[in-house]
């Protein structure tokens, strides 16, 4: 056989593989491959014909937080339309979309998810704290006007305001005292707020705190 034929026969042989395997590809192949490409036409397509909006890829990531964090945002407005839809549905790490679209800031996922009933408050780690982390002040007060602990804390007794200050966010700091965090609170190492911003040198920070502390009024916190 020369060489020209015998290339002939491995493009077929690549090209029939290519088809046999686009012929059988899973509807959850489809489904997750239609998210990854944030092609919502499909995804509606695939959910109309009853597959599962809960459904997880190979690393357990539910659909709707794959959505959020990938920025696949028309698939995530697509999930939120589904019915059966559990927006509250956790990852291995127990993490929820609303939790990842407050740490990445995504202002209008985050609204809807609350309006469609989304927990703004959980044990543990919360939507609040994920927010404050990144220093998203505007969805950190939206959170609290609809049910936020200020102080909840997290498995290490971390609040929000602790990470707020952590990571030197001076208006998120600000925005979480005016809604009465308590600076006196402690983790579970033993650091308040004010310790962790003067750790990273964060100076305007730890004067906020420094000066909210010192205006305590009789019986707060």
């Amino acid at each position: 056989m020369n060489i020209a034929r015998y290339r002939l026969v491995l493009a077929y042989v690549f090209l029939s593989i290519g088809a046999l395997t686009n012929v059988h590809a899973s509807p959850a192949d489809d489904f997750f491959g239609a998210l990854g490409r944030n092609d919502a036409a499909t995804v509606r397509q695939l959910l109309a014909a009853g597959f599962d909006a809960n459904a997880r890829n190979a690393d357990g990531q539910p659909a709707l937080l794959l959505a959020v964090r990938d920025r696949a945002d028309a698939v995530a407005r697509a999930l939120l339309d589904a019915p059966k839809l559990d927006v509250d549905e956790t990852n291995r790490a127990g993490e929820t979309a609303l939790m990842i679209a407050c740490l990445l800031g995504d202002d209008a996922l985050v609204r809807a998810m609350v309006e469609q009933g989304a927990a703004v408050d959980r044990p543990g780690w919360t939507p609040l704290s994920y927010a404050a982390t990144n220093g998203h002040t505007a969805i950190a007060r939206y959170l609290l006007q609809h049910g936020a602990r200020v102080d909840a804390p997290a498995p290490n007794g971390t609040t929000p305001l602790m990470m707020a200050a952590y990571f030197g966010h001076l208006d998120t700091v600000r925005a979480l005292l005016a809604a009465g965090a308590n600076p006196a609170l402690r983790n579970g190492p033993g650091y308040r707020a004010i310790d962790l911003a003067l750790r990273r040198d964060h100076q305007a920070v730890a004067d906020a705190l420094g000066a909210a502390m010192n205006t305590r009024k009789p019986g707060q916190w």
